[in-house]
């Protein structure tokens, strides 16, 4: 008996190492997900709000948008997901400006509506007060129009300079608008004669798509890749998929998301120039990328 208790003791020991091992590979795989960065300040001022009982109570609907907003904030993510996290963040942010706006409104109503009862009980004790109370009333309202005149200007050159840097972005990328979406056309630069693989030192204007994709999470592109009638059909078939598929290769590389990204070789079959001139065949040799426009 003292034989079986120690061989099941044995036993037991390797079964308990084999378990903590698979513990540690499957604990050193794994990518750790932290809450994005500024969740906790956006949560301190939603809870500030939710505590204010006078403001609080003006905005219940507001409230909840808000606080979906920011559990979907407080989400942990893993690391190479920082700019999702950063625009959940960004959308709790405004929600929970929106309520807090939206109820130092409705309250500022309530305390007018309380403020003119109480004008209607002064105007029975004293012509003076009534007069007091209207100016005071006259100040609250240039001040309230103030500052929402100083909101508004500062929306309107908020708006301004966004549309600048995106018209400057794109202008950058050197993009065509079109009815598809933003056309960027990369020339056979990006690849030695019959290859597939991207050249060192020709990809300055990826790099540049890449910045433009990471400022605007929602795009996405697909690549097309294009060649001469330089060869067989089937040939430029595969050559054409597999340039377009380096691009999108290199692009998730950079840290786009690959679902953001589709690709296809359409061969020699959408030409934009003679293929019957070596300068036409040269144009025809392309990848087009199409960066969607939201609507």
């Amino acid at each position: 008996m003292t034989i079986l208790t120690t061989h099941a003791i044995k036993r037991g020991s390797k079964i308990s190492g084999l378990v903590l091992s698979l513990l540690l590979v499957a604990a050193c795989s794994s990518t750790p997900a932290v809450s994005p960065e500024g969740s906790a300040q956006v949560r301190n001022k939603l809870t500030a709000l939710q505590n204010d009982s006078n403001l609080a109570s003006q905005i219940r609907a507001e409230l909840r948008e808000a606080e979906e907003a920011v559990q979907i904030a407080e989400q942990p993510l893993p690391e190479d997901e920082a700019a999702l996290g950063e625009h959940r963040v960004y959308i709790a942010e405004n929600k929970v400006a929106i309520a807090e706006a939206k109820a130092t409104a409705r309250f500022a109503e309530v305390q007018r509506a309380l403020l003119s009862e109480e004008r209607e009980a002064a105007r029975l004790q004293a012509r003076t007060q009534e007069a007091n109370q209207a100016r005071l009333e006259a100040e609250r309202a240039r001040s309230d129009a103030d500052a929402a005149q100083q909101s508004r200007a500062q929306a309107e050159t908020l708006a301004a300079q966004q549309a600048a840097e995106y018209q400057r972005q794109i202008d950058a990328l050197e993009a065509e608008p079109t009815d598809r979406g933003l056309v960027l056309t990369l020339g056979d630069v990006l690849f030695a004669t019959g290859s597939a693989e991207i050249r060192g030192g020709a990809s300055t204007n990826l790099n540049r798509l890449v910045s433009f994709l990471q400022q605007y999470p929602e795009r996405k592109v697909q690549i097309e890749g294009h060649t001469d009638n330089v060869g067989s059909s089937q040939i430029n078939q595969v050559l054409s998929k597999q340039r377009a598929e380096s691009v999108r290769n290199y692009l998730i590389q950079q840290g786009i998301a690959s679902n953001r990204i589709t690709a296809m070789g359409l061969s020699m079959n959408q030409p934009i120039a003679s293929n019957d001139t070596a300068e036409g065949r040269q144009q025809n040799r392309r990848v087009e990328i199409i960066i969607d426009e939201p609507s």
